[in-house]
Parts: C-alpha cells; structure tokens; sequence
C-alpha cells in the first residue's frame, strides 16, 4: 500500500499534470505536489501516495463528529490520513491536516481490513475525519465501498470542497456527512480559508438531494464570521434551499494554528447565533464545544417535548419511539434511527489494526 494512481487528473502538454479533484485545480510538475500535499506528479501521472495509510484509528461517539440525528448514541471508528486542500488560519486540527504524511501516518490498514475491524468492534460506522476525505478520495471510496458489503455505513465529516465528478462519486457511496460551513462570505472563505464560498454551497446542495443524511457545523469566531447580518444570511439560506429540518451546529473557535490573537468563542455567541437560526426556521439549531444548558438537545418542533437531551457526547433521556417519532405528540423526527439509542457515551478508544 502507499501509493494509488489517482481518479481524476489530466495530463498537460508540458508534461506536467493537473488535479482535477477540487476546485483549485493544482497544475504539478513532475515530483512536485499540490497543496494538499498527498498528491503528486510522478513521472507524468497522479498518484495519491498515502493511499492504505492513516494517522490512526480511534472509536468514537458518533456525537462527536457531530453527528446528532445519525444513529445516536452508538460508537463509531474514525480515522484520518493527512493533508488538507484548504489554508483554514483557525485549523483546530491542523497536527493532522497541515502535518507531512511522513509524520503522523503511523498505521496501515486495508480497506477490507477497516471494516472488519469495525463490524468486530460493533461500531454501527466509519467515519473519515480528523482531515478531509477529499484529498484522499481513491482510499475513501475503497473502505466505503468494504464498509457497505460488511453491513456497517460510512460518515464523511468534510469542508465540501470538491469538484463536482468526484464529488457525485463519493456521494453515492456515503451514509451520512456533516460538511463544514466555514462562512457566509466569499471574503472570509478567500482570506482565511484559501477556498471559496460557492463550491461548498454546491456540494450542500448537491448533498441534500441524494440519500446522504446531512448536518451542517459552523464554527464561529468573534469579530470575523458571527456578525447578526451574516448568521441572518446562513441560516435563511439553509432553510430556503435545504429546508428546516437540515441540523446545523454552532460550535465555539479556540486559538490554535495561525490564529491565536482570536479569542475563545463565548457561549453568548452560540445563543445569540442559534436564536437567529430558530427566528429563521430552523428546527435543529444545536451549539457545541462549550457547555450550554440544553444547546445539545434535540426538541421536538411539533410539541416542544424534548426528544434527545445529551450531556456533552452522553444521551442522558430519550423520547423517540421504534420508528423515531416524538411519543408525546407522533412527528416524525428527521433523521437516521434504529429503534433505542446506543449506549457508547463519551469514552474515546484508540484501537490497532492488523
């Protein structure tokens, strides 16, 4: 393993090549990389030279991804390779995402490996995380694929910057995705992420109309993308073209990477950005990495019973019957259910596999 001759790529006149994977567009000469930095021009053809390789393997709340209509409550094996096609200043995983392979990835496993190891540890998915998925597309799509033939579903947890063939492919073979919405500003996406706005909105949509379950996480950062006018703008654009129904996570930035003159976000943030959600429609504004009472918990929009009340990464009461409808009032709650929720909890557990 290690090395995969990429998807998609074309091969220029010059004899260098150009990835075709996401809207960037890299044009690579031979032994050079792009800037995600796990593809490379070798001798005049991609190739994805991580391919088999992770920074390791991990069980996991699906919670945490976050994942709050997806299975809840059950445990779910994570694993990331390295690199990343943004520049996000505020990266809260940039050790993984910004780090050369050759410095965290440590494990190897197959993808027929991978999910046998998560049908043996009873984990309901996997979930590609810790960096983009994006960048190592070819690996992903290979263990979804394992994954779908062991009976256990698969969750990408995304920045959504991917060009739209790739995109289609590695949706069809996707249970459940949260994509990250950096912004509602095209300015911020270019000075802070290196990307675009418009690519990702495409992927949202795009998204929303497969089988894929979807949520949505923004991280807001004081004085840069909180502002009322621009929540107002992300939250009325989710519920006009995705719906109400569609969850959407506030989370709360803390200094790290390039960014560590900003200041951790306030919990009053999160309430102020959630009640503008809820003003415009939403019906799952959730607010996380920071306590605040009652912001995990999922209320029915129908009766106001709460339906899911969680302490952080613990589900701590639950009011959905077998088909996942409230019991206080019968709406049907959107999202993926399986009867009673599971019972993993918040433990974190780092696993090896032959």
């Amino acid at each position: 393993m290690a090395e995969a001759v990429a998807r998609y790529w074309t091969r220029t006149e010059d004899g260098r090549v150009r990835c075709d994977l996401c809207p960037r567009s890299c044009t690579i000469g031979d032994g050079r990389r792009g800037l995600c930095y796990v593809r490379m021009n070798r001798g005049g053809t991609l190739v994805l030279d991580t391919y088999g390789r992770s920074s390791g393997f991990c069980v996991d709340p699906i919670e945490k991804k976050p994942l709050h209509h997806f299975l809840p409550g059950t445990p779910v094996l994570s694993f990331g390779t390295a690199g990343c096609n943004l520049a996000c200043r505020f990266c809260q995983n940039w050790d993984i995402s910004k780090a050369r392979h050759d410095d965290v990835l440590a494990a190897e496993a197959t993808p027929e490996a991978i999910a046998s190891a998560a049908f043996d540890l009873g984990c309901r998915s996997v979930a590609f995380t810790y960096n983009d998925p994006v960048v190592f597309h070819e690996y992903a799509i290979d263990v979804a694929a394992a994954c779908r033939e062991a009976g256990v579903r698969t969750v990408a947890v995304t920045a959504g910057y991917v060009s739209p063939d790739p995109r289609d492919e590695f949706y069809r073979c996707i249970d459940a995705a949260n994509i990250d919405l950096k912004a509602f500003d095209d300015d911020f996406y270019r000075r802070v992420c290196g990307g675009r706005l418009e690519p990702v909105l495409e992927t949202i949509s795009h998204v929303h109309g497969t089988g894929v379950w979807l949520e949505l996480t923004t991280l807001l950062i004081e004085g840069l993308n909180d502002g009322d006018a621009e929540i107002d703008r992300l939250t009325a654009w989710i519920a006009e073209h995705l719906g109400p129904d569609v969850p959407l996570h506030f989370t709360a930035f803390h200094p790290d990477f390039r960014m560590r003159d900003r200041p951790p976000t306030r919990p009053r943030t999160l309430r102020r950005a959630g009640a503008i959600g809820r003003r415009n429609g939403l019906h799952h504004v959730y607010l996380g990495n920071v306590r605040v009472p009652e912001g995990e918990d999922t209320v029915c929009p129908g009766c106001s019973a709460t339906l899911i009340s969680r302490d952080g990464y613990r589900i701590t009461a639950w009011g959905l019957d077998e088909l996942g409808a409230c019991t206080a009032c019968g709406r049907r709650c959107p999202g993926v259910f399986e009867g009673a929720p599971g019972d993993w909890g918040a433990r974190r557990l780092p696993v090896r596999i032959p």
